[in-house]
């Protein structure tokens, strides 16, 4: 069994809970995070981009003159890419293709990443975690108590415009729901910060894949 250290939002420990590795399944799975991360930033790219090979560049295709005799250099038609104004040699064509990931894969990956988080132990829960009006300097002083210093993840069960508003201001600072966490975002910062019912949500969801083959 792994612990989890317990929080309240002035910094005081009050407590710790327990997690199976087994729910977050059972290993750190590094290369399977590598593809989900490889995969995910490969999906941020609009992959539009096209340009014009010589086959695209308006021109006559006839050679610009004889081969010999004139003392110049050897010259096909005015489209080749070695010309100004000629097509690109390798030039891009979009809409690319997109590799999927699947979700089962997607969601192992990032409980294997928040494995590896549990196992450094830079991850928190904090009992309470809400606020009443969204305050930056609650936030933020919180985040002081707690030694985070360079920036976290905030989880949470639910969206709060609250926690929200007040943690979109603070540098290398996002706010997340357990359901839409994915490796990258867990790797992106040194510390990841679950309210205690988000904690609570990630250990009892039948999504956490419980008992995945190893194989995977």
């Amino acid at each position: 069994m792994l612990a989890v250290p317990i929080y309240s939002m002035a910094g005081r420990k009050t407590g710790e809970m327990e997690i199976d590795p087994g729910v977050l399944g059972g290993r750190i799975r590094a290369k399977l995070i590598k593809q989900a991360i490889v995969a995910y930033l490969d999906h941020q790219r609009q992959g539009s981009a096209r340009t014009k090979r010589r086959s695209d560049v308006s021109g006559s295709t006839r050679k610009l003159y004889r081969q010999k005799g004139t003392g110049n250099a050897r010259a096909g038609m005015l489209r080749t890419p070695v010309r100004r104004g000629g097509g690109r040699t390798f030039g891009k064509r979009g809409p690319r293709s997109v590799k999927g990931f699947p979700k089962k894969m997607r969601r192992l990956a990032r409980n294997s990443a928040i494995l590896a988080k549990i196992h450094a132990q830079e991850v928190m829960i904090v009992d309470g975690l809400s606020l009443a009006e969204p305050k930056t300097k609650v936030v933020f002083g919180m985040l002081a108590a707690l030694g985070v210093g360079s920036g976290c993840i905030l989880a949470m069960h639910e969206r709060d415009r609250n926690v929200f508003l007040a943690t979109r201001n603070i540098p290398n600072t996002e706010m997340r729901i357990v359901e839409e966490l994915n490796a990258y975002e867990v790797l992106l910062r040194r510390k990841i910060i679950f309210s205690k019912s988000a904690f609570e949500q990630l250990v009892s969801d039948p999504a956490t894949l419980r008992g995945v083959e190893a194989s995977v």
